[in-house]
């Protein structure tokens, strides 16, 4: 029934509890929060339930979830813990009141609710309510009195005091004494709050009569049910010793640093009796005080010295109220009071708790929250105050909360290619002298972002392959690069649209995506192919994946694949061609000139000429260097009519190829001569033409002189550019055009003006 007494005057109390609204403004970032008192009597056990964190919130417990909502209490010792999944607040251990606060009321605890996206702090308060599990205690079984006989009616007599835990209506009320016909007992209170009793004599002592009394004393509390504890009061009735011990001073205060060295003096009490003899001396005594007290002071019991035999600490205890009691041989005695402050010196550095950490964070995020972490120091005053800093080269800033919170924010983008890791040192400084510090390390990783593009080595790359390749060939390497890390650096090659779409790229190159070789898919035609460009592109496989592209050109180098081609005379005409030569012609008199050409470029397709074979060696020589045939002496009469010259036409390439022409030259006396029938008509011709068809013949022989006398210079000038050529031609010249692969656009062959050479008479080539 008590126990059920005491919950309802809990849950009372819960009813009646307030809620007090703090509107913190975080740097820019965080929102208000609204502050919350709870209560909770002591002594409930772990996982009782304070409070449905959600619906105070109005959140969802999903949303609840979401955010990670965390419960921070002040230091390393958790005494809440939050249920995900119902949003409950619940009690991690079961707390006793004494324990945590002592005799302070009340009795509060602070914690914080920490919320992310967006960071929130809300600052609540939990009161833990006493109930009355302690009864009061007197520190002695027994209290002995000597009070003298002729002691008036009406004197007050100090007695020892019970101590109580509880506090409030639970602590110690009020005393009582039985029996009672000679003494009643008042109840007093201290500047605490504790409560002392004094006896007080209601009527007059007589020794003889009664020597000795044995009374009770019994101290109640105002818990329901009520709690006792009682003590003895002996009391014995003495002859008459008139003068009781008087102190100096009733009430002795002093201060004392609390990193005094033991065995330090802390204070000199003093009593004097007027009596003489035994009835006068003094004897000093603690008077009923604390086992705290016995364990920290040390009483001369002659000299009155207070003395230090423990290390005091400011942030434990800062009071200590000491009773002392002069007490001279008769047995009389006085009282005093000795209230020793203790003073707050910096001897407790400032401690850092981390609440949360992000790592790692994405560069070019701006003012990502990093961490959030809270300082506290146990020490008072100026020793009490917290300064945070960190380095001044880092792009982060500290930005304060509610309370002792700190978040650590960083400051602008960050840049992962210029630094990936920070290690960050947090200093927490105090204000007090000298100054206490505590540095708490952090590493936060900055996580890749596709912001860099591959970058090629090279903005355009130039390539060579030789014409009649290998299919297959790798011709050329292009690379590029990507400052980013992973996914976003692995680098993809492929070949871009071509930008002239007559040119069949698919068919000429292919490129490995992984590592950039180029490679030729056919043989190519230096003839028909002799440079091509494209573009290569490089992708990331980033998202969105970033790209660059860079403009491949490949030469094709010539090979000596082609060889000469004679334009002039054609072979393979129906009818063979015939040169006449007068025969009073001078020596270099000019017969003919053979035309070629070579489908090759460069010294692949420089020409020379060569006599291979004459009818008549020594009567005919060819000029090396631009195929002119010519007479090499004074024709006579005992030179042949009819004569068979082979001309090799070789170029210069490696290994060099040839051709070779057959031209028929005839010996006339005269442009008049009938025109004589070719060697391969010898046959045919052994009678004699009639004088028409001689006739005939001679017209037919000047017109078709004429019209290649006209091809030759339109071939000279449109070929071979040679102003001052003159060149007489006897032979048809094949209609039509040539084909296309023997057409020199570089400049080369014969036909070349580049190629146009004088030459002294040591390089006329005779046979």
């Amino acid at each position: 029934m008590a126990e059920n007494a005491m919950e309802a005057g809990g849950e009372r109390f819960l009813r009646q509890r307030q809620v007090l609204f703090l509107f913190v403004f975080l740097g820019g970032s965080l929102a208000g929060s609204q502050s919350r008192r709870y209560s909770v009597a002591e002594e409930k056990e772990r996982g009782f339930l304070i409070s449905n964190l959600a619906k105070d919130l109005g959140l969802s417990v999903r949303k609840l979830a979401a955010r990670g909502a965390q419960v921070v209490s002040k230091g390393n010792r958790q005494h809440f813990q939050l249920n995900h999944e119902t949003g409950d607040l619940l009690l991690h251990e079961k707390l006793d009141r004494e324990e945590l606060c002592g005799s302070a009321e009340p009795c509060i605890l602070h914690f914080q609710i920490l919320l992310q996206n967006p960071l929130q702090f809300i600052t609540n308060e939990l009161q833990v309510i006493d109930v009355n599990d302690h009864s009061p205690a007197f520190s002695e079984n027994e209290m002995q009195l000597k009070i003298l006989e002729n002691t008036p009616p009406g004197t007050i007599i100090p007695l020892g005091n019970a101590e109580d835990l509880d506090v409030g209506r639970n602590s110690l009320q009020n005393y009582t004494i039985t029996p009672n016909s000679h003494f009643h007992v008042l109840t007093r209170s201290r500047r605490d709050g504790r409560k002392y009793p004094e006896l007080v004599l209601d009527k007059a002592l007589d020794r003889e009569e009664q020597p000795e009394l044995r009374l009770m004393l019994t101290a109640l509390d105002g818990g329901t049910p009520r709690r006792s504890g009682t003590v003895q009061v002996h009391i014995l009735v003495l002859d008459i010793n008139d003068n009781t011990p008087e102190f100096t001073q009733s009430l002795y205060e002093v201060q004392v640093l609390e990193n005094s060295p033991v065995n330090s003096l802390i204070v000199t009490v003093s009593a004097s009796d007027l009596d003489t003899g035994n009835l006068g001396t003094i004897s000093y005594a603690f008077f009923h005080v604390s086992e705290e007290i016995r364990k920290t002071f040390q009483l001369n019991p002659v000299t009155g010295d207070i003395r230090l035999i423990k290390y005091l600490n400011f942030e434990a205890i800062q009071t200590y109220e000491v009773d002392i009691e002069a007490k001279d041989g008769g047995g009389l005695s006085g009282k005093s009071t000795v209230i020793v402050q203790v003073v707050d010196v910096n001897d407790n550095p400032p401690e850092l708790t981390l609440s949360s950490i992000t790592s790692p964070i994405p560069e070019n995020s701006p003012e990502t929250v990093v961490a959030v972490f809270s300082v506290s120091d146990l020490d008072s005053g100026d020793n009490g105050k917290i300064v945070c800093s960190i380095e001044n080269d880092l792009p982060f800033i500290l930005k304060p909360s509610v309370e002792n919170f700190y978040t650590l924010v960083s400051e602008g983008e960050l840049d992962r290619e210029i630094r990936a890791e920070y290690n960050i040192s947090i200093t927490v400084t105090d204000m007090g002298t000298p100054r206490l510090k505590t540095q708490h390390n952090i590493t936060v990783l900055v996580s890749d972002v596709n912001d860099n593009a591959p970058a090629f080595t090279q903005t355009s790359y130039t390539l060579s392959v030789r014409e009649n390749n290998s299919p297959a060939l790798h011709i050329g390497t292009v690379r590029a690069t990507d400052r980013d890390a992973g996914a976003n650096a692995q680098v993809t090659y492929s070949l871009l649209p071509p930008l002239d779409a007559h040119v069949p790229l698919a068919s000429l190159v292919s490129i490995n995506p992984d590592n950039g070789h180029l490679f030729a898919l056919r043989s190519l035609d230096y003839e028909a192919l002799r440079a091509f460009e494209f573009r290569v592109g490089a992708a990331d496989r980033g998202s969105p994946a970033l790209s660059s592209q860079a403009l491949v050109r490949v030469l094709v180098a010539d090979d000596n694949d082609n060889a000469p081609f004679v334009l002039y005379p054609l072979q393979n005409a129906s009818a063979p061609c015939t040169e006449l030569v007068p025969r009073a012609a001078e020596a270099g008199y000019l017969v003919t000139k053979v035309v070629a050409v070579d489908g090759d470029s460069g010294q692949n397709a420089w020409l020379s000429f060569q006599l291979l074979k004459a009818t008549e060696p020594g009567l005919f020589g060819v000029w090396a260097h631009n195929g002119e045939v010519r007479t090499a002496r004074l024709l006579s009469e005992r030179d042949a009519a009819k004569h068979r010259l082979v001309v090799l036409v070789r170029d210069n390439g490696e290994p060099p190829l040839s051709a070779s022409v057959t031209l028929h030259v005839l010996l006339v006396d005269g442009f008049s001569q009938p025109y004589l029938p070719a060697p391969e008509a010898e046959a045919a011709d052994a009678a004699p033409a009639a004088p028409l068809t001689v006739y005939l013949v001679v017209a037919l022989a000047s017109v078709s002189s004429l019209f290649l006398f006209s091809v030759l210079v339109f071939v000279a000038v449109r070929l071979c550019r040679r102003g001052g050529a003159a060149s007489v031609g006897r032979c048809s010249v094949p209609e039509g055009p040539f084909p296309g692969h023997l057409v020199d656009v570089s400049g080369t062959g014969t036909l070349s003006q580049s190629y146009q050479y004088e030459f002294p008479p040591s390089d006329f080539n005779l046979t």
